[in-house]
């Protein structure tokens, strides 16, 4: 019997309505230590600045803390937004962290700024030039934490032989293009622009070129889900993930809300660019039973052929997000 997919959690640590960093920041580590129980495979955290209802803003910090308080699970970055950093200095944190938690430290890199423009410029005065940099920053990185670096006149210690896993992340087809040329693993950003995901990984997989990383075309995809015990108070719950994308479209910052009666009622109230908007970057959602979200997940899961699931759970309530997680574990595993 096949053995099932490995399913992982992108925590995007955002406040909710009422509370606050430090809270937030604590019911990271209670998410990070149910799905390392649980035995889920990867908890990644993102980057994001400028923004007052998001607690991973320091993210590697939050990452060591994090891998600090589990015991298995991969801890990583969902991602870095490489162009805001330099090469040598995220080869010195994750060399770090690889020597604090040997095996368990993933470095997932992005190319957008996590941001607004005009704080995009005050983090780097040259962000979009290295934007444009981003394919030979990777290949820095991954000369920075190889031992055959020994020998140049600038190193990275203690990165230098600790080879940490760098996956290539993205919404679109310059991120297939650059993990395939570089045979390295892909994750596509599927919580928030599913479109052309099926697409971008059918190119990954056709393009691959195989590296002393990685020898075959290795997928994941990340996709909102919320589980519950019925159909309806999933679609509730849900609610709260919808208002998060309508705020997002409409530029209105505020915390994770709490969920409302009615999706329904919600769509109808946008305007009709929001709604459109919003059904975009939510097409990329199971919402659920257990017994629909198994059915979803499954033809999901054969149809993109990915080779592992992580999911985004953007729910309210902390007790509601932990029964979710552990109702997806037992689908993930039964499919």
């Amino acid at each position: 019997m096949k053995a099932p997919i490995p399913i992982s959690l992108l925590e995007l640590a955002i406040i909710t309505e009422g509370s606050n960093a430090k809270e937030t920041m604590q019911k990271t580590k209670e998410l990070a230590q149910l799905v390392d129980v649980l035995g889920y495979k990867r908890f990644w955290l993102a980057e994001h600045h400028n923004m007052a209802h998001v607690a991973s803003t320091a993210t590697v910090v939050l990452i060591g803390y994090v891998a600090s308080q589990t015991q298995n699970i991969r801890v990583g970055s969902g991602g870095i937004m490489l162009p805001n950093h330099s090469p040598l200095i995220i080869a010195e944190q994750f060399g770090t962290l690889a020597t604090l938690y040997p095996d368990r430290i993933d470095l997932g890199l992005g190319r957008a700024p996590g941001t607004d423009s005009q704080t995009a410029q005050a983090i780097r005065k040259d962000f979009f030039e290295e934007s444009q940099r981003f394919p030979k920053n990777v290949s820095a990185l991954q000369d920075y934490f190889s031992e055959e670096n020994a020998t140049a006149s600038v190193r990275a210690f203690p990165a230098e032989g600790t080879n940490v896993p760098i996956w290539i992340l993205g919404s679109s087809m310059d991120s297939a293009t650059l993990a395939a040329a570089y045979g390295l693993p892909y994750a596509f950003a599927g919580h928030f622009a599913p479109r052309q995901m099926i697409q971008a990984f059918e190119f990954y997989r056709e393009n691959f070129k195989p590296s002393e990383f990685l020898q075959e075309p290795k997928t994941m995809a990340c996709v909102n889900a919320i589980a519950t015990d019925t159909d309806e108070e999933a679609e509730i719950l849900s609610t709260s993930l919808y208002q998060m994308f309508q705020n997002l479209v409409q530029n209105t910052r505020k915390p994770l809300q709490p969920p409302v009666a009615s999706l329904t009622d919600l769509m109808n109230n946008m305007s009709e660019e929001a709604r459109f908007h919003v059904n975009q970057m939510t097409a990329g959602s199971f919402i659920g039973s257990k017994e629909t979200l198994t059915k979803e997940l499954k033809e999901f899961i054969q149809h993109s052929r990915i080779d592992e699931l992580m999911i985004s759970s953007p729910i309210y309530s902390h007790q509601d997000k932990l029964k979710s997680l552990r109702i997806l574990k037992e689908v993930v595993d039964s499919i």
